[in-house]
């Protein structure tokens, strides 16, 4: 998996995309996240509030937001797989599930115990 364009630091995707909403230790707290109604989640508990499993599945349906994931509420975040897709300059499914899949490692090694 190291093509290059393909072999994506998860830590880095996270911070670039991620963080101005979820903050840079992913608990919700970046600096975008007080103008919101809803506070971004608290990524660093998703095992927990998913009883204690982390499912890397989910987590990576609802980066990639393309489509509705049960259950994930609204809208409020960007759809990062047409995002990834337009930063790339790609429509290549597999490097946009290369920089999701990235992400979700990153996320796991995250989660409270």
């Amino acid at each position: 998996q190291s093509e290059g364009r393909r072999d994506f630091s998860g830590s880095e995707v996270f911070r670039t995309y991620c963080g101005a909403c979820h903050g840079q230790s992913a608990k919700g707290d970046g600096p975008l996240a007080a103008s919101f109604r809803r506070k971004p989640a608290d990524l660093t508990e998703f095992a927990k509030r998913n009883g204690g499993v982390f499912d890397g599945e989910l987590m990576a349906k609802i980066i990639d937001g393309r489509k509705d994931v049960k259950g994930h509420g609204g809208k409020d975040m960007p759809v990062w797989g047409d995002a990834f897709g337009s930063a790339i300059e790609t429509t290549d499914e597999s490097s946009i599930a290369a920089r999701i899949a990235a992400v979700v490692k990153y996320l796991e090694g995250l989660q409270v115990k």
